[in-house]
């Protein structure tokens, strides 16, 4: 196996599950799967995160608004991998309840990866809603 279908096989499994955790409120897979490395930040549709502690409390403001995930649809367009560094554009398709109140909608997110002590590890993303 290629070092990109090792990188795709993880894309498919370990992080659409934890993106799927994180939209029925547990942001415990997301958190694992992310860098404890500096630097790492996120630009979300919502709020922004510089640093793993803004990163954190991201997440944790996020897995206390998201339940009831009913669907997540993960359409990658592009993906590469260069030695320790990768990188994802997808459109994220997503239902879930925000705040109690039903909700569908589409996320461009693109990532960024490097590869840590042989795990790959999101040290960047950037999420905006996608308008009709």
């Amino acid at each position: 196996m290629t070092d990109h279908d090792d990188f795709l096989r993880w894309v498919g499994t370990d992080l659409r599950a934890a993106e799927v955790a994180l939209h029925n409120g547990d942001a415990g897979p997301r958190r694992a799967l992310w860098s404890r490395r500096e630097p790492v930040s996120l630009f979300g549709a919502w709020r922004n995160a510089t640093g793993r502690q803004e990163v954190d409390d991201l997440f944790t403001f996020l897995e206390e608004s998201f339940s009831h995930c009913t669907s997540y649809a993960f359409d990658l367009l592009a993906a590469d991998v260069v030695g320790d560094m990768a990188h994802t554009v997808a459109l994220e398709h997503v239902t879930v309840s925000v705040d109690g109140r039903p909700r569908s909608y589409t996320l461009r997110a693109t990532q960024v990866y490097r590869r840590e002590d042989g795990q790959w590890r999101v040290v960047h993303r950037h999420g905006d809603t996608v308008t009709p």
